[in-house]
């Protein structure tokens, strides 16, 4: 837990209730010890796809498909929305759940690994104004490079687990041997998102830990550098 339990049950208890079929998706993975996002984190995403309007959403990590689902029920009917999913369990679970609660033709479910599909995305010239990523922390840094490719100028990407419930501010001999591959790949990725001129990020202790990044145009901002220096 990031923040004390307390005040977490007390946010939580403000928060809004889910749609009903989201929240027996919800209890059903939670009984079958399938992770979801965080209530917190599901209010925050929320919130920003209301801003955001997207056009365009891309999920990596379907799992069940919960957050697809919440994506669909927060965006207009016309949002296109991809989610990528390499587990076959996990994609068997995911289509039935889009098919028992209608979600089939909002959602759609590209199987394979993605680090594959990323970049054949990229080579499909797809463009998304909003990726949600929430798959293999060690592979963020993997991930990040196509999916500034997929993401317009402007764009958001929400990547969820990145304080890793509180071990990412540990010394890496500070958390178990087999975690400590994961603990640093992720503070990378941090330092990469916090300190690069392709992103402007701020990290929130939401949930278990959310980073929104917003793409920064690196041509037009060059050429804004460019009118200072004449």
């Amino acid at each position: 837990m990031v923040i004390d339990e307390r005040l977490s049950v007390y946010l939580n208890s403000l928060l809004w209730d889910i749609p009903g079929y989201l929240q027996e998706t919800e209890k059903n993975a939670l009984a079958g010890e399938v992770p979801v996002i965080k209530r917190s984190t599901q209010t925050l995403l929320a919130f920003l796809l209301r801003m955001a309007k997207p056009d365009a959403v891309l999920e990596i990590g379907t799992a069940i498909g919960f957050s697809a689902m919440l994506s669909s029920e927060y965006t207009s009917p016309g949002t296109v929305i991809d989610t990528i999913e390499k587990v076959p369990a996990r994609i068997k679970n995911a289509k039935e759940n889009f098919k028992k609660f209608n979600k089939e033709d909002r959602i759609n479910l590209i199987e394979g690994d993605a680090n594959k599909v990323l970049w054949q995305l990229v080579s499909q010239e797809k463009k998304y104004n909003f990726i949600f990523m929430d798959a293999a922390k060690g592979q963020y840094m993997n991930f990040v490079k196509p999916v500034y490719k997929l993401l317009v100028a402007g764009g958001i990407l929400v990547t969820d687990n990145v304080l890793q419930d509180g071990d990412v501010i540990q010394s890496r001999y500070a958390v178990t041997r087999r975690d400590r591959t994961i603990h640093s790949r992720m503070r990378e990725y941090l330092y990469y998102l916090s300190h690069s001129e392709e992103w402007d990020t701020i990290i929130l202790p939401v949930g278990d830990g959310v980073a929104v990044s917003v793409k920064q145009d690196r041509d037009s901002k060059g050429q804004q550098n460019g009118d200072l220096l004449c």
